[in-house]
């Protein structure tokens, strides 16, 4: 996914899938750590997420400013993401004698970590309602090119203050197409180094870098670590391995930050994707499928003129 700022607004959401279903879905669509659906976990699932779970998760969840997500799996600042995340890095530091986005990467030691100076993780530490304050800055202007300079300005205020108070990277975040904006705080960390990330053919198997065509079949993840006044960040919110992975059935949240959601899509473009756009990709993929498959002719050579 291609890093676009408009998308940076929504960095945390969580999504509810079911692993038994044939096709891997959100069963309970995406949902901001400040409005978590605890009424429906509790009737559906018998499930109530606490503060401090959803804390948790949130501190063990990062954005990076390359549009990727990520999370903490250790104590010392250990970052599991995506290989795509790492690529721009893997080609930087690439030289004659060592091509690392072709044959890979791996650290043995912490002083072989590959720097990574322009690349910066975010974690979401705050988020404060400033719908009134962004939508009052408008009231009474009824041009909408004003009203939106208006809101622009107050924005821009807004993030201003938010900085010089208290020193860490802040952001007004637009949610439901202007209904609510939330002033997102966020701890940066820039000093990121490299430990692993897998040969490009390992990782970008099936021709998806977002690993959504053969999840299973690629290894499609790089590991970062943070470090914070020179030291590996040491957290306490990082996520913990399982050998067994997800059972049938279980319930899953997914913490990171998408690139959209068609979360206030219209009955009409509803119906446009089911009826217009969905068949017709269907159809499309449909014809590439029986090519692959078809044999090519044979060609009649002694007919060829030499």
């Amino acid at each position: 996914m291609q890093f676009r700022q408009i998308r940076s607004i929504v960095f945390l959401s969580v999504a509810f899938l079911l692993a038994a279903a044939p096709v891997i879905r959100a069963e309970e669509g995406m949902w901001t750590f400040d409005n978590p659906p605890l009424k429906l976990l509790k009737e559906k699932y018998n499930f109530t997420p606490t503060q401090a779970w959803l804390d948790h998760l949130r501190l063990s969840s990062v954005r990076l400013n390359d549009g990727g997500s990520g999370s903490f799996v250790s104590s010392d600042g250990l970052l599991l993401t995506n290989h795509h995340v790492a690529r721009g890095q893997l080609q930087k530091n690439s030289t004659a004698e060592h091509d690392y986005l072709a044959n890979g990467f791996y650290a043995t030691s912490p002083d072989q970590e590959m720097k990574s100076p322009d690349l910066e993780v975010n974690v979401l530490v705050g988020m404060t309602d400033v719908t009134a304050r962004v939508q009052g800055a408008a009231k009474g202007i009824s041009d909408d090119a004003q009203a939106l300079k208006a809101r622009e300005t107050e924005i821009a205020a807004i993030t201003k203050e938010s900085k010089d108070k208290t020193g860490l990277r802040s952001d007004v975040v637009s949610f439901y197409q202007g209904g609510e904006y939330w002033l997102y705080t966020y701890k940066a960390y820039t000093d990121v180094r490299l430990v692993f990330a897998p040969e490009q053919q390992a990782a970008f198997y099936g021709g998806d870098p977002d690993n959504f065509t053969y999840p299973r079949y690629d290894l499609d993840m790089a590991l970062f670590r943070v470090y914070d006044n020179g030291k590996p960040l040491h957290t306490d919110n990082f996520l913990k391995w399982s050998a067994k992975g997800a059972a049938p059935d279980e319930l899953i949240f997914i913490s990171g930050h998408p690139g959209s959601t068609e979360r206030d899509d219209t009955v009409a473009e509803l119906l446009l994707q089911r009826d217009v756009i969905g068949p017709a990709v269907t159809e499309y993929l449909q014809r590439r499928v029986l090519r692959q498959h078809r044999p090519l002719p044979r060609r009649d050579l002694s007919r060829r003129a030499w």
